[in-house]
């Protein structure tokens, strides 16, 4: 598995996406898609976008909602504004953070399934579910 990686003077703007684990030292404004791969956020990065991937690692700053299907891991002197939504986070002692968490665990949710063919009679079925 190759590691791909983002030097300190690099600027991206727009949308990033790939199929290797990557390491952000740079700045990138837009969307950050890796969604079978890891991210870490280096020391000097400066993250103004969305992300998307397997797993996060934050050293640096993110100013965005992230969203990792495994977990986001916000080391020390890391900093994230924005909302987080995976099923496992750590927050390190002495990291930023400042948003909502949505931690998507499947298991103790209980299951709704919409489908595109619903009917609008299905809806007091989803009403009556008891948490």
């Amino acid at each position: 598995m190759s590691i791909g990686n983002i030097g300190k003077s690099v600027i991206i703007k727009g949308e990033l996406s790939g199929s290797e684990d990557l390491t952000i030292e740079g700045q990138v404004e837009g969307k950050i898609e890796l969604n079978n791969n890891v991210l870490t956020i280096g020391t000097n990065a400066k993250i103004k976008a969305q992300v998307f991937a397997k797993a996060v690692v934050v050293l640096g700053e993110v100013t965005g909602n992230i969203n990792a299907s495994e977990k986001v891991d916000i080391r020390d002197n890391g900093s994230v504004d924005g909302d987080i939504t995976s099923p496992k986070v750590a927050i390190a002692e002495g990291a930023h953070f400042r948003g909502a968490i949505d931690m998507n665990r499947n298991g103790g949710v209980p299951k709704v399934e919409v489908k595109s063919d619903a009917k609008p009679a299905a809806a007091p079925v989803a009403a009556g579910v008891k948490v």
